[in-house]
Order: C-alpha cells, then sequence, then structure tokens
C-alpha cells in the first residue's frame, strides 16, 4: 500500500479541462474483480486501495519495508493495558460525495463487516474487538467494543491484548465507508460506480465488466489531488496480449507476474532493460506436509524431506534465479524476519540416511496434490518428484478441481501441497499464528499438534512488549521449522514490474503485492 501522506499538489486545483488532455496512468488486471467492496472480496484489492481509505495506512519506506502512518485517523492511543484503542480523526476529510468522514462512518463500516447480514470476508481483523463474536453469532444487534465518543474519536476495545490490531486495520479490509452511501446503495454497492462512495484519492466513475474499469482523481482528497488525472484499470486476462498492449503503449505497467517466462526478455531488450522495477514479494513458497497421513508422522522423516529438496533449483528453473532462499517462517522483510536462523542444505545422502534410521532404508510412497490446470505448480511439483525419487520416495501428483482441493484441504484431510504465502500486514502473527495455531494448522491440512507451541503462539499475541514478542515468535519458529520439521520452506520470490519510461515514482508495494496504490505515480510525458 503506497500512500504518502504529504500533498502532492494543489488540493483545491481543478481537474482537468476540455482545453487539456487528460493524463491517464493505465494499468492491466488479469480479471475483472466483480466487486471493490472489501467486505465481499479477499482477493482483488487493487481498486480498494485506490478508492477508499482507512484509519492507518502502512506505506512503502523501502523495498520490503513499511511503517503505519496516519490515514483518516491523525492519531491514536492504546490504553496501558492494550485494551482500548482511541483513534482520533482528521477534520475536513471528505468522501467523494462531499460528506465529511465522521466516526459514525467508521463504527457503520465496522460493525457492517461484523453483522452476519454482510456475510462479511474480512472477520478475522475484527474478531478480537469485545463484543464481536456475539455480533457474528447474531446473538447481538450491535458491537459492543466500538464506541462513537464524538464526531471525530472513536472507542475500540478488544476482548484481549492484541500487537498486530493496528497493522489489521491498515490492511484493505480497513477500508471505511460512507454509512449514507452504503445503505443507499445496498447491494450495489462497491459494483455501481455512481453508488459506491469512498474517501480515497481517487472514484469510481465508470466499470465496462471484463473491459475496463476508470477511476478519476479526487480533486478534494485530504492528502491533496493525484497528480495525474484518472486511473485506468484494463482488464487483460492474457499475458501475451498484456505484453504486446504495453510494447504499444497502450498500458503503461506490466506486471512480470504475469508471465515470468517474460523477464529475460525484458532483462535484455535494450528499451526496456533499465525501465525495470523490483522489489521482494514478502512471502514464503513452501511446502506443507500433512502429519495425520503415515509416515509424515515422524519427524525423522520430515527432516530428511526438508533435506531431500533441491530449493535453489526450483528456483532457478522456474523463477530465473529473482529471490532468495527461505529457512523460517517469518520471511525477509517482514517484522520479526531472523536472518540467523540455521540453514536447510540439500544433502540427499544426509537425507537417505535419515529415512533409513526412521525405518525407511527403500523409501515409501507419498502424494502431493494441487489445483488442476496450474502448469508452474505442475512442473514444481514434477522437479520435487524428481528430487525425492533420488532419496527413495516415490511421489505421485494428484490434480484436483479448486472447490474439491479447497474443501478438503480445511477438513485437515488433503495430503501434502506446495503453496505460498504473501503478507497482508506486517507481523510475524501474519504468518507463525496463521499457519499453525491448532485449529489453524487442521484447516490447512498440516495437522501439527504441539502444545508447548499452542500456549506460546496465544501468548504472543497478547503481548504489549515489542521485543519480548518478536522474541517468542522467533523462538516458536525455530521450534516448528528446526526441530518438528513441520514446514518445508522454500524461497521468497523478488516481483518485477516493468514501466513506461514517462511513468516516474513507481515503486513496488512493501509487500510485493501486485495490488497497490497508485497516489504517487507522476506520469512525465
Amino acid at each position: 500500500m503506497i500512500f504518502t501522506l504529504t500533498a502532492c499538489g494543489d488540493k483545491n486545483a481543478d481537474s482537468a479541462t476540455p482545453e487539456k488532455e487528460k493524463v491517464v496512468f493505465t494499468v492491466p488486471y488479469e480479471k475483472d474483480p466483480g466487486t471493490i467492496d472489501v467486505a465481499k472480496t479477499t482477493e482483488y484489492y487493487g481498486l480498494p486501495l485506490n478508492v477508499f481509505d482507512r484509519l492507518v495506512e502502512s506505506v512503502t519506506v523501502g523495498p520490503g519495508e513499511s511503517k503505519l502512518v496516519p490515514g483518516l485517523a491523525e492519531t491514536w492511543s492504546v490504553s496501558e493495558d492494550g485494551l482500548v484503542y482511541t483513534f482520533n480523526l482528521r477534520k475536513g476529510a471528505k468522501f467523494h460525495n462531499g460528506d465529511e468522514v465522521k466516526a459514525e462512518d467508521v463504527y457503520f463500516t465496522f460493525d457492517r463487516m461484523l453483522n452476519p447480514e454482510t456475510e462479511g470476508l474480512n472477520t478475522d481483523f475484527f474478531d478480537m474487538i469485545q463484543g464481536a463474536q456475539a455480533r457474528m453469532n447474531g446473538e447481538a444487534d450491535t458491537t459492543t467494543g466500538i464506541k462513537i465518543v464524538d464526531d471525530y474519536t472513536i472507542e475500540i476495545t478488544l476482548e484481549a491484548p492484541f500487537g498486530p490490531f493496528v497493522a489489521g486495520l491498515a490492511t484493505p479490509a480497513g477500508s471505511v465507508y460512507c454509512k449514507k452511501a452504503v445503505e443507499a446503495a445496498g447491494d450495489q454497492f462497491g459494483v455501481d460506480p455512481e453508488l459506491t462512495v469512498g474517501s480515497g484519492p481517487f472514484k469510481l466513475t465508470d466499470w465496462v465488466v471484463n473491459d475496463k474499469i476508470v477511476l478519476d482523481t479526487f480533486v478534494d482528497y485530504w492528502g491533496g489531488r493525484a497528480q495525474y488525472d484518472e486511473l485506468i484499470y484494463k482488464i487483460v486476462p492474457d499475458a501475451e496480449t498484456a505484453r504486446m498492449l504495453f510494447e504499444n503503449g497502450e498500458i503503461d505497467v506490466f506486471d512480470c507476474d504475469m508471465a515470468r517466462s517474460q523477464i529475460p526478455y525484458f532483462e535484455e531488450n535494450e528499451t526496456w532493460k533499465n525501465n525495470i522495477v523490483s522489489g521482494p514479494r514478502v512471502g514464503v513458497y513452501y511446502i506443507c506436509l500433512n502429519e495425520s497421513i503415515a509416515p509424515l508422522d515422524n519427524v525423522t522423516v520430515r527432516k530428511a524431506l526438508q533435506m531431500g529438496i533441491d530449493r535453489e533449483n526450483i528456483l532457478k528453473q522456474m523463477y530465473y534465479g529473482k529471490g532468495v532462499l527461505v529457512n523460517g517462517i517469518i520471511p525477509p522483510g517482514l517484522y520479526g524476519y531472523n536472518k540467523d536462523l540455521p540453514e536447510i542444505t540439500y544433502d540427499p545422502e544426509k537425507a537417505k540416511s535419515l529415512l533409513a534410521e526412521a525405518g525407511f532404508p527403500d523409501g515409501f510412497d507419498m502424494e502431493i496434490t494441487q489445483v488442476s490446470d496450474n502448469a508452474s505448480t505442475l512442473k514444481i511439483n514434477e522437479i520435487v518428484q524428481s528430487d525425492l525419487a533420488k532419496i527413495g520416495v516415490k511421489l505421485t501428483i494428484t490434480q484436483l478441481d479448486s472447490s474439491t482441493f479447497f474443501g478438503i484441504r480445511k477438513t485437515g484431510k488433503l495430503p501434502s501441497y506446495f503453496n505460498n504465502w504473501s503478507a497482508d500486514y506486517n507481523d510475524p502473527d501474519n504468518f507463525v499464528y496463521t499457519f499453525f495455531d491448532k485449529e489453524n494448522a487442521i484447516g490447512r491440512s498440516f495437522n501439527y499438534v504441539n502444545d508447548a507451541v499452542q500456549s506460546k503462539l496465544d501468548a504472543a499475541r497478547v503481548m504489549t512488549n515489542p521485543e519480548e514478542r518478536i522474541a517468542l515468535y522467533q523462538e516458536i519458529e525455530k521450534t516448528i521449522v528446526q526441530d518438528d520439521a513441520a514446514w518445508i520452506p522454500l524461497f521468497e520470490l523478488d516481483h518485477l514490474f516493468v514501466v513506461q519510461p514517462y511513468v516516474k515514482n513507481y515503486t513496488v508495494a512493501w509487500n510485493g503485492w501486485s495490488d497497490q496504490s497508485f497516489y504517487n505515480i507522476v506520469i512525465e510525458k
């Protein structure tokens, strides 16, 4: 999320006049998002990050580095016991309909997410608020832990201290809506441009399904208007088409995540090689081991599998070496990253020795699953299959349709699989608790059970001393990865974008997302 909170233009400047050609920034989007309401989507955050504001923003200060800064809340404070958060709203911040942002809008937005009638998909960013569970269960008509103090002050009380709370509010899920506009729009909020009102630097003005989504610069934005007139999301499902549109100048950015096979072409092309912008995708590619399926319940077997996969080779073959190996759960760039974790070395001979020690001198049969019609995942699984064959493990690859894959996974019965996770917010809780809390470990089919680790996870979530929290998370990480071998970390990737020469100030979001704010972009034609 790349928001700068100093004005970058005349706040009261007029929008583009007919005599002046509009300055437009056009970016590709692989799929029509369907909605920009963050209560209704957990996938498509590009538009919400540009149309809406949050109380607090997470801004990029360097590659893989972020900091929390004021957004709609100019200041905030936390009680000594870590339970009560008081947010003081900036006066004069306006929604696109001209209404001022008030505390009742914040209350309405967060309570709406928890209201069971909304069927909100991002409730996990708010379920630690006092009374949230009762609200979600339909046992209460309001969320008792959210209180409007006055027009510009909102108070939020948690059930228990939760260190990452503010960081969570800085995610797209924390986007603040206009109560009056949402109530008037009904189920068309986030869909109909005329009825979708935010307070962000761009306002939704046109939406041609499966073609383009048009946003105009909001001239009354509290931070100052953006330095161009129009932001267009062009729906381009095909990577080759996107590349041609980019080279023809019809779009202004090519996201190499759309087609990593194009990276060598751009790096060697005299026209483009100096216009590549890169940043780390703060996240981990990993292999899940389902410990409820023998012999993966044997820690020695799991350690053998860790050592039997040539991670460097996968990174080179599949991603042109654009990334770094990761030896834990907390990736480089995330708050709490431990660069001193022992390296997991590729050592097939040692792996075979460990299998023999575990009682499998001739190896064993193992299954790995994936979503069908995913060629890159299949290629990675085939590389892993080849690696494990060298230590005597016969790996069968099973492809399932998406609904079957995720349906089985949440029951805890999905065989092992390759996947990745990128940061939503800058805190180790977003990784360690997400995967290895007991319930989450079942829901993701790890089935990792360690009562001591669970106790430490619960303790880390409520600790208010940041140094002690991080030390405990790093201790937990070492137990899970090094001692229990419950996780096979692979690598963190770089995210590359190629931009037109006239696009200035393009930076990769701190977490490496394709979805980001484009408020700071400058177009110099």
